[in-house]
């Protein structure tokens, strides 16, 4: 059920007051960026070091770090190809990082404007999720696409890497 029994609010009367933390135990931030279109797979991986939080109150609303040595495709040699200067940079630029320009919630979706940081560039982002109420908690589930090109990652092996890159985090939200 998305509105709590107990209260009798909508995710905007509780989640709009106070400042949630993104929990790492049940969350996740994952990508997917096509081959050829998709036309010959995709490669997909998931960062395993990041925090968050939200406050809708504050500026930026939304911050997501992201430790840039965490990246995991389940292949070692393309996760330290990824961790070099062709990709994120991770020994120069040790954090990905998202915050917001702005941020409104319209019932159960979250609508978030901002900046995506990695390997010393910037892109703007914007992003949608879905929110959804367990009892103190929130379930978000914030869907992006980006350009990784716009942060500088244009290796390509015979142009086979395509834009734009799916971003995903899921996770639990809880009150800080």
């Amino acid at each position: 059920m998305f509105f709590d029994t107990e209260t009798a609010t909508g995710p905007a009367d509780q989640l709009e007051k106070g400042t949630w933390i993104l929990d790492p135990e049940r969350s996740s931030v994952e990508f997917r960026v096509p081959l050829l279109y998709g036309v010959i797979g995709t490669v997909k991986g998931r960062f395993t070091r990041y925090r968050g939080t939200l406050d809708l109150e504050a500026r930026p609303a939304i911050e997501l770090t992201i430790d840039a040595a965490g990246i995991r495709t389940g292949n070692a040699k393309r996760d330290a190809h990824l961790r070099s200067a062709d990709f994120f940079d991770a020994d120069e630029h040790l954090e990905v990082r998202f915050e917001s320009e702005s941020a409104a919630l319209d019932g159960e979706t979250l609508h978030v404007r901002g900046a995506l940081r990695a390997a010393g560039a910037s892109t703007p982002l914007d992003v949608t999720a879905t929110v959804r109420s367990f009892g103190e908690e929130f379930e978000i589930e914030a869907h992006a696409e980006v350009d990784q090109r716009k942060l500088g990652m244009t290796w390509s092996p015979l142009g086979t890497l395509r834009p734009p890159a799916s971003l995903t985090v899921r996770g639990r939200v809880v009150r800080w």
